[in-house]
C-alpha cells in the first residue's frame, strides 16, 4: 500500500466537469480514491483504527476498488465524535464546522492549504460551468456576520464565502436577526434590479425571505439574474412545500427562471452536486455519489430508493474521501439526462428516519464479497 501523498497536478484539474460518461469517470475517478482509502490509512491512526475491521487487503498487496460500491464509507457523524486528520496539527489552518444547535455536536473538518486550495478550486470549475467566468452583482440571503470568524467557520459562513468569489458588489439582504435589512435591499436593487445577477442562499433562509417580501407586496424585477441555493430542505418539508412549489414561489416574486438547488455537506466542501435545468442533481468529475439500502448497506440499482454514500476526489488533511450520509435519495439514471451531461444523476429525497439511522456505537459486519460503512 504507497505511502505517497496524492497530489493535484495539471492532468488532475485538466479533466471535464461533467465530461465523463460513467464508464470513463470510473476508471478515472476509482483508482483516485482508492489512493486517498490508502494515504488516510498510513497518515490518520483514526481512521486505520475504525477500518481495522474492514479492509482486507495488507500493506504493499493492495487490492485497487473495482467498482463505486467497494468504496468503504465512514459514516458522516462519526466527524462529530472523533478528531480525523491526516496531516499534523500545525499544518491545519481552518476548521470547518457543521450547522447545530448550541447543545449539539457538529462535525469538525480540519483543513490544511492543499486541501482547502483543492476544494476551493473545484468549486470555481463547477459553479463556473453553471454560472459562466463573469463577476456578478451578488445578493446573498443572510447577513454579514455570518462569515466573520475567520478560524472557524460553519457549513453556511464556508458555503457563503466560498460563492462569494463569483460575485461583486455585495449585498446581504438580512440582518444579524435574519430579518429583512430592507433599506440596503432598497439600494442594491436601484443599482442592479433589471440587470444580470447572481443570488444564493440557503433554501429555507430564501424561502422566508421570499414570504417576507410577499408580506410587503413586493414584486422584484430580477428576471436576468439567477438563484443558487442548496440545504435546509427539511424545515420545508414540514410545511409542504416542495421544489416545484419553490421554484414557482421564485418565479412569481422576482421573475428568476434560472434556479439552481445544490447538494452538499461541509465534510466535503468543493464537492457539491448542481441541479440542471430538468430538476436532477448531477455528479462532477470529482465526486459520485453510490445508493445503498439502509439495513445492510448493499449497493443499490437505478430507480431504487436508499441511504446517500457521497465520494469525493479531494480530501487530503482528513479521511472524507467516502462518506455515507443520513439523506435518502436515488439515482435516476446514467448518460441519459435530458440536459445531456453525461455521468451519473439523482435525486435526494429528505433524511432517513431515526429507526434506520445507526447509533455511533454500532458495529456492523462484513457479509462476503460486501463493504458495509464503518461506525463504532
Amino acid at each position: 500500500m504507497s505511502r505517497e501523498r496524492p497530489t493535484f497536478d495539471e492532468a488532475f484539474w485538466q479533466q471535464p466537469v461533467y465530461g465523463f460518461d460513467q464508464t470513463s469517470k470510473a476508471a478515472w475517478l476509482l483508482p483516485r480514491l482508492y489512493q486517498l482509502h490508502s494515504w488516510h490509512l498510513q497518515q490518520c491512526p483514526a481512521y486505520q483504527q475504525l477500518q481495522r475491521r474492514f479492509v482486507a487487503e495488507q500493506p504493499g498487496k493492495p487490492v485497487p476498488w473495482q467498482a463505486w460500491h467497494d468504496c468503504i464509507p465512514l459514516h458522516v457523524r462519526l466527524f462529530k465524535e472523533y478528531e480525523l486528520r491526516s496531516v499534523p496539527a500545525e499544518q491545519v489552518i481552518k476548521v470547518l464546522t457543521s450547522s447545530g444547535t448550541s447543545s449539539a455536536k457538529v462535525s469538525r473538518i480540519l483543513l490544511d492549504s492543499e486541501t482547502a486550495s483543492a476544494q476551493a478550486k473545484a468549486l470555481v470549475r463547477i459553479m463556473q460551468h453553471w454560472l459562466g467566468k463573469e463577476r456578478l452583482p451578488m445578493l446573498i440571503i443572510d447577513h454579514p456576520n455570518v462569515i466573520r470568524d475567520r478560524a472557524s467557520f460553519s457549513a453556511r459562513g464556508a458555503g457563503i464565502q466560498g460563492m462569494q468569489i463569483f460575485g461583486r458588489q455585495l449585498c446581504y439582504a438580512l440582518n444579524d436577526d435574519l430579518s429583512p435589512n430592507w433599506p440596503a435591499l432598497d439600494d442594491w436593487l436601484a443599482r442592479h434590479q433589471g440587470g444580470p445577477i447572481l443570488v444564493f442562499g440557503f433554501t429555507f433562509m430564501v424561502w422566508q425571505w421570499l414570504q417576507a417580501l410577499a408580506q410587503q407586496g413586493r414584486q422584484l424585477d430580477l428576471s436576468q439574474g439567477v438563484l443558487v441555493h442548496g440545504g435546509g430542505w427539511k424545515k420545508l418539508q414540514q410545511l409542504a412545500v416542495n421544489n416545484q412549489q419553490f421554484k414557482q414561489q421564485v418565479r412569481q416574486l422576482t421573475g428568476m427562471a434560472r434556479v439552481h438547488n445544490f447538494y452538499g455537506m461541509v465534510e466535503q466542501v468543493g464537492s457539491v452536486f448542481v441541479e440542471c435545468e430538468h430538476g436532477h442533481l448531477h455528479s462532477p468529475a470529482f465526486a459520485e455519489v453510490v445508493i445503498r439500502r439502509a439495513g445492510d448497506l448493499a449497493p443499490l440499482p437505478v430507480g431504487e430508493e436508499g441511504v446517500i454514500q457521497v465520494l469525493s476526489a479531494l480530501p487530503l488533511s482528513y479521511p472524507g474521501h467516502s462518506i455515507l450520509t443520513e439523506d435518502r435519495g436515488r439515482i435516476l439514471g446514467q448518460d441519459d439526462c435530458p440536459c445531456g451531461r453525461p455521468g451519473r444523476y439523482f435525486s435526494v429525497l429528505g433524511r432517513v428516519a431515526r429507526a434506520e439511522q445507526r447509533g455511533c456505537s454500532d458495529t456492523v459486519a462484513v457479509t462476503a464479497g460486501e463493504q458495509h460503512a464503518v461506525a463504532l
